[in-house]
């Protein structure tokens, strides 16, 4: 079953490129062996850089399901998530992410997210293709006290 989920992915991928609504990949989220929600790449035709496949894709599922927690869901992805997807996956909670072509075969194609990968392996002041730095930290270390003693809160 799970290669007629990746196939509508894959597809997803081909028929939204040939359309010229976005780059090569698509994605879904399967839940209860159902599609509950279809992604593809709409970073040009949004002008939105999160518009990725898997993002769309989770996007949808949260509002389908009414929740920001996707246990129970599987993510087929066109390709290997980049690092924004793959943290999404996590945040989500999905149970599992499934894909199609690697990240190497990606980069082979013109879409290369190792800058990515190699930046968030260095500390912040260090990343030299986005310069990062910290200010007043003891302001918003007070807000998470208030977070923490937040009565109510919505835990995530």
């Amino acid at each position: 079953m799970s290669d007629v989920f990746m196939r509508e992915a894959i597809r997803l991928s081909q028929d939204m490129m040939r359309q010229r609504r976005g780059g090569p990949f698509g994605a879904v989220i399967v839940h209860q062996g159902r599609i509950l929600s279809r992604g593809w790449n709409e970073v040009t035709s949004q002008n939105d850089p999160t518009a990725h496949a898997e993002i769309v894709a989770i996007r949808q599922a949260c509002r389908q399901l009414r929740t920001f927690r996707l246990v129970g869901c599987e993510l087929y992805a066109s390709c290997e998530p980049c690092p924004m997807c793959l943290g999404a996956a996590y945040w989500a909670r999905l149970d599992r992410v499934i894909f199609a072509a690697t990240r190497a075969d990606a980069a082979a194609a013109g879409f290369d997210d190792e800058l990515i990968y190699q930046e968030l392996s260095l500390p912040p002041g260090s990343r030299p293709h986005l310069p990062m730095s910290q200010r007043l930290r003891e302001e918003a270390l007070g807000v998470f006290e208030d977070w923490r003693r937040l009565d109510g809160k919505v835990e995530y």
